[in-house]
């Protein structure tokens, strides 16, 4: 099976490269607001800390999956594909930040 490349390809994972990018201070936020810390600290935790930061990175990531679910229901399986493809470029980067 021969997958040709198109520009819902590139769509999909233009959307899940920049989703967690964007949604990575809203999470910050919400668990500022969960457990009453100050979102500098978690910040400055998450640009620190490596252990956080593949945390806070793999929760940024549920944004993906929300974006993916609506493109599937919508059957524009190209984007949803492009989307899972941008899921599967943070792996080296969750990689790199747990062992280095």
């Amino acid at each position: 099976m021969k997958i040709k490349i198109t520009k819902s390809h590139f769509i999909g994972c233009g959307i899940g490269l920049i989703s967690p990018l964007v949604f990575l201070p809203v999470v910050l936020f919400i668990v500022a607001l969960v457990y009453r810390f100050s979102f500098m600290y978690l910040w400055d935790q998450f640009i620190n800390i490596p252990e956080y930061t593949s945390k806070y990175t793999s929760l940024a990531l549920i944004s993906n999956l929300l974006w993916f679910y609506l493109f599937l229901n919508r059957e524009y399986y190209d984007v949803a594909r492009g989307i899972i493809f941008a899921m599967l470029c943070f792996i080296p980067y969750m990689i790199y930040v747990n062992l280095f």
